[in-house]
């Protein structure tokens, strides 16, 4: 199952802050401040298949790269509320059920594309879990004029970029679309207008066996035809996170400042 998320969960060297542990509203969440006063919150969420701790490790990968810029933020990390561990996947967690035999059969048949205009059972209770995260994240620190981050990888990618177009009051300044697809097609072009302020940035890797790099080609096209100011990085590899897109995504937390 390692091909369902990255593997950046590397412990913390002696230098760096020591994540914590708290819960959200529902979510329980690792934590990891990169300095004394964080002001602007980072929300990540994981992917299909991995534990709640699986993408703690980007947290320490960029307040190395940011430096001194880190302790403005709070990175945050959700762990999905549903358990896998009947499916023989102890400590994996899910946003909502996949029929993996009907994602494989899909991919094999090139039928992908029927899945875009699905709305997934259970992606409506994930969506309200997260933003009531959300909305407790920022008022903990204390300003709801401060931007926010908002982002995950696979599942975590579509969920977030449900949540900013039919959950949140108002948009983040930054998501994070790491190896997403299209989901809810219809109700996601008419909700596009939702990010006018917002910077996507999408990332996927064109070897992609699960998720389809085509589809991450018409996400990419329905972003640009709503007039969203939106990257697109691909690269040569599998269903992860590459190293380009961690540095990338340093330089776009700084720019926040």
């Amino acid at each position: 199952m390692s091909l369902f998320y990255p593997n950046h969960s590397l412990p913390p060297g002696p230098s760096m802050p020591q994540p914590r542990r708290a819960l959200y509203g529902s979510l329980e969440c690792i934590v990891v401040d990169g300095g004394e006063t964080p002001t602007i919150p980072v929300i990540l969420c994981h992917g299909y298949g991995a534990p709640g701790t699986d993408l703690v490790g980007l947290a320490f990968e960029w307040i190395s790269l940011l430096g001194d810029d880190a302790g403005a933020f709070r990175f945050v990390f959700p762990a999905a509320p549903l358990s896998l561990a009947e499916m023989g996947m102890p400590g994996a967690r899910a946003w909502w059920p996949i029929n993996m035999a009907q994602l494989a059969d899909a991919i094999q048949a090139s039928r992908f594309r029927d899945m875009h205009d699905h709305e997934p059972d259970g992606i409506t209770a994930a969506r309200e879990a997260l933003c009531q995260a959300v909305r407790e994240i920022k008022a903990e620190l204390g300003s709801d004029a401060n931007p926010f981050v908002l982002g995950g990888f696979s599942q975590g990618a579509m969920l977030t970029l449900d949540a900013s177009l039919r959950g949140l009051p108002e948009s983040p300044a930054l998501l994070l679309l790491y190896s997403g697809t299209v989901i809810c097609k219809p109700l996601w072009d008419a909700t596009l207008g939702r990010l006018g302020d917002t910077h996507v940035y999408q990332a996927h890797g064109t070897l992609d066996p699960i998720l389809p790099f085509e589809s991450a080609e018409e996400l990419s096209r329905m972003l640009i035809k709503a007039g969203i100011d939106a990257e697109f990085h691909s690269f040569d590899g599998p269903h992860t996170i590459d190293t380009d897109s961690i540095a990338r995504t340093a330089q776009l937390l700084r720019d926040l400042l």
